[in-house]
């Protein structure tokens, strides 16, 4: 069923085309007046242009636009840390150093220690005797480190260095040892590499120690030496014990303290004055610095044969004394190695 008025169904358009046409007439019937007027005014009014749209300034588009750059963007540099410049090289002048000449046969030197010094200096026991100094022909001098026993120094130590740097001799040291008194032992019989807790061990300190003890006093005066002589013999007024393993307990410690601290070692003495003081002692064959007392220069160089080792080592000198002076000759052999037991200055 259609819906009566409404804009749908089968009534819906006839009711249309009816309206039509009676709205025809009645335009028609009113003479047309209407019809003129809507003529007239569209001969008088001029159709409207199609405004133009102005677009203010600011919306105006630019001449001309830049093209996208085509280039490549420069890559950021990577900062590169410089190295530091080179340290400059202080000038370092090395001093040159003199070597101990070769000789051809036995060379003539002599040794120096508190004898040699000024009169009146040095412990009460053993004050100096202004003693000659060695001969003009010597070629080198062996000074001794100590003013008789164990931490006693030579008094005139550095002049006497400097006796034979000035003549530009060569040089080398040896040193006096002696067995400790209750205080001395007392004081250094805990210092050192060796057992403190026994007596050996303590002794051994004790000459250990007495070498360090000479070392300062060498080094304060300016003496430069490959090798420490050790000189083993009795000693007046500073006497060893009589238990000789007692004695080269202390001479042992000795060895180690200059050989611990760089240096080369020898002994002085005579077979039997060594045998006296430490027995059997072996202190591994070192070379061997041999007396001959109050001789000549053949006895001495005789010594330099095997029938005179001490503890097993090669004879390098022998010394004999003569003209108030201790006098000392090289053992064949020696005279090509003196490098080994002497500093030239």
């Amino acid at each position: 069923m259609g819906i009566v008025g409404g804009r749908t169904g089968r009534w819906g358009t006839v009711g249309r085309l009816a309206a039509l046409t009676t709205a025809a007439a009645l335009l028609t019937g009113c003479g047309g007046k209407l019809m003129d007027d809507l003529d007239a005014a569209s001969e008088t009014v001029a159709p409207t242009e199609t405004p133009s749209v102005t677009a203010s300034p600011s919306a105006e588009p630019p001449e001309s636009l830049p093209s996208p750059s085509l280039e490549p963007v420069p890559a950021r540099k990577k900062q590169v840390r410089k190295p530091p410049a080179p340290l400059k090289r202080p000038d370092i002048t090395v001093p040159r150093m003199k070597m101990p000449p070769v000789f051809d046969g036995p060379v003539l030197g002599g040794d120096i220690s508190w004898p040699q010094c000024p009169p009146g200096m040095g412990i009460p026991a053993k004050r100096t005797l202004g003693m000659p100094m060695p001969l003009p022909q010597a070629k080198y001098v062996v000074i001794g480190l100590t003013n008789g026993p164990g931490f006693t120094p030579n008094p005139c130590l550095e002049s006497q260095v400097d006796w034979v740097k000035e003549r530009d001799l060569m040089a080398s040291a040896y040193a006096v040892h002696s067995y400790p008194d209750a205080g001395t032992l007392a004081q250094y019989g805990g210092k050192g590499p060796f057992d403190a807790g026994t007596t050996r061990g303590r002794l051994q300190n004790v000459g250990f120690q007495q070498s360090l003890y000479n070392l300062a006093n060498l080094k304060a005066a300016g003496l430069s030496t490959p090798i420490v002589w050790i000189d083993v013999e009795p000693v007046p007024t500073f006497e060893w014990s009589t238990d000789k393993a007692a004695n080269a307990a202390v001479i042992a410690g000795a060895a180690r303290g200059y050989t611990d601290s760089g240096f080369g070692i020898g002994v002085y003495s005579t077979p039997a004055l060594y045998e006296g003081v430490v027995g059997e002692l072996s202190l591994g064959g070192v070379p061997e610095w041999r007396a001959a007392g109050q001789t000549s220069q053949a006895e001495a160089l005789s010594r330099c044969g095997p029938d005179w080792t001490i503890q097993g080592g090669d004879g390098v000198m022998g010394q004999w004394v003569q003209y108030e002076r201790d006098l000392n000759i090289t053992c064949p052999g020696a005279e090509k190695q003196m490098f080994r037991f002497f500093h030239q200055y």
